[in-house]
């Protein structure tokens, strides 16, 4: 079946509204006429009837028939009406029946009472057409006993007019259909264009020109959400886009430099012979270089499963003293090589995945002891909510300007922009934080003022999810140790140590 425009539809339906509302309005003035029409011609046939009356009473009837034969027949006007007059039980002193109709049997309406629209009968004849008559009595001044007056009328001008006038008002309601349709066609055609427009502008944008927007001007109001809605789609595009060659050309650039070394060791290693010890140091070089290799490539897939919105995780109602001494205890070594303090305080419960906790935790400490000023005090904070509960890991050191601070959130972002520590970090680490926070519906935050940076992580108090198959793969993956922090589940040694 062909689907209809929307111009076609619109224009149908106004045609059909606009011979809907001309067929009703024909129909009340049809009806109006029509009544008129019976009232004036059983008013008509009334009065002929009470003038025959009249005479009789004034002249003997059979006198007038015998010198005045065509009187009668003059008094009905046309051919197609009927006049009987005659005693009852006797041959009619008088017939007129040009169209030999057939006589219709009734009782007459009694001498002295007066003649009214009431006494008036229908009937149809063999075509259907209408027949009135009236019946009355009228006293005989030769006679004893009162005559009978039948008159009738076939009323084919009647029904030919109402005809007429039917037919010309479909008439003219089928023109005032097509007249709106053909209207309402080039207006709806007329009032599409600024669609037409915006499919030619949307459809004109590609990914090299993702930058484009729709603009507004001289378009209908009723498509401004339209054209917003638009606009912020290309926005995200936009912006993901970007994001997405950014982690491929900061990702190329990650694993170019260990792929570069492997290569330029393994070379001179190749070149000539070397002892064993050699081989053995290389070796060993090359295995940390395939070692951050596939931490990059297992935080990459960690953060792609993360980020699937039908991931499922096993919540739990977390005593963050245990927490904090864990992470604390993990981190001891690394802080005190780094000439940094860690402390914690606050309590109470947080409803989170184990593993997933712990790996953000992990990421932020570790972030924060690769940046804390030597002598200085890293703090945990936990603070209890009515809505949450919020995580805060606070260091002093090197300020971080506002423009790093709205991506620093983002994949292989780093806000030391000559990656004289892209060794120590692959940048994944708080892009990890925020996949982790997105998971458990929470929020996270950065701020920097004043040699102090603190990380901000709210975990909101909810009912947890229905577990799914796919929460043990997420759980899974968060047990993956993590390039920037070295994240191991609290149950393993530190390599370090």
């Amino acid at each position: 079946m062909k689907r209809l425009s929307l111009t076609t539809r619109l224009a149908l339906l106004f045609a059909l509204i606009a011979f809907a509302a001309m067929a009703m309005l024909g129909l009340v003035l049809y009806r109006g006429l029509e009544k008129q029409l019976i009232m004036r011609d059983d008013a008509a046939l009334v009065t002929r009837v009470d003038q025959l009356r009249t005479l009789m009473n004034d002249v003997d009837v059979r006198e007038l028939i015998r010198d005045k034969p065509h009187l009668f027949a003059n008094m009905l006007g046309n051919t197609e009406s009927l006049l009987i007059v005659r005693v009852p039980g006797e041959t009619p002193l008088i017939t007129v029946n040009p169209g030999h109709r057939t006589v219709p049997v009734m009782t007459p309406v009694p001498a002295g009472v007066p003649l009214t629209l009431g006494a008036v009968q229908r009937t149809r004849a063999a075509d259907g057409t209408p027949f009135i008559y009236v019946a009355a009595a009228a006293h005989d001044i030769a006679g004893p006993r009162d005559l009978q007056i039948i008159s009738g009328r076939l009323l084919t001008e009647r029904t030919r007019l109402l005809r007429e006038y039917r037919n010309q008002i479909l008439l003219l309601a089928s023109a005032a259909a097509v007249i709106v349709a053909l209207l309402a066609f080039g207006l709806a055609r007329s009032g599409m264009r600024p669609l037409r427009r915006l499919a030619a502008q949307t459809g004109s944008i590609g990914m090299g020109t993702l930058s484009t927007r729709i603009e507004r001007r001289a378009v209908p109001p009723e498509l401004d959400a339209l054209i917003a809605a638009f606009n912020g789609m290309l926005d995200r595009l936009e912006r993901g886009f970007t994001q997405l060659k950014q982690v491929s050309a900061d990702m190329a650039h990650d694993l170019r430099t260990p792929i570069g070394n492997l290569l330029g060791q393994t070379e001179v290693g190749l070149s000539q012979t070397r002892d064993i010890a050699y081989y053995q140091r290389l070796l060993g070089s090359n295995f940390e270089e395939l070692q951050r290799m596939s931490k990059m490539i297992d935080n990459m897939l960690f953060l792609a499963r993360t980020e699937q919105a039908d991931n499922a995780i096993e919540r739990a109602d977390l005593l963050l003293a245990d927490e904090f001494e864990r992470m604390q205890e993990y981190f001891e070594g690394l802080a005190e090589e780094r000439d940094v303090r860690l402390q914690w305080r606050g309590g109470g419960y947080v409803s989170a995945d184990p593993l997933l906790l712990r790996r953000a935790l992990a990421n932020l400490l570790a972030n924060a002891v690769r940046y804390a000023e030597p002598g200085t005090t890293i703090s945990t904070v936990a603070e209890q909510g009515p809505d949450g509960t919020t995580l805060h890991v606070e260091n002093r050191g090197p300020t971080i300007e506002p423009h790093h601070l709205e991506r620093i959130f983002d994949r292989f972002y780093r806000a030391d922009g000559s990656r004289h520590r892209s060794s120590e970090s692959s940048g994944l680490g708080l892009s990890i934080v925020r996949s982790i926070m997105s998971l458990h519906g929470g929020t996270w935050h950065a701020s920097s003022g004043d040699g102090v940076t603190r990380f901000t992580l709210v975990f909101p108090r909810q009912e947890p999810k229905s577990v799914g198959s796919r929460s043990s793969t997420v759980a899974q993956s968060a047990s993956i140790t993590e390039s920037d922090s070295h994240v191991l589940d609290a149950t393993q040694k530190d390599p370090r140590s």
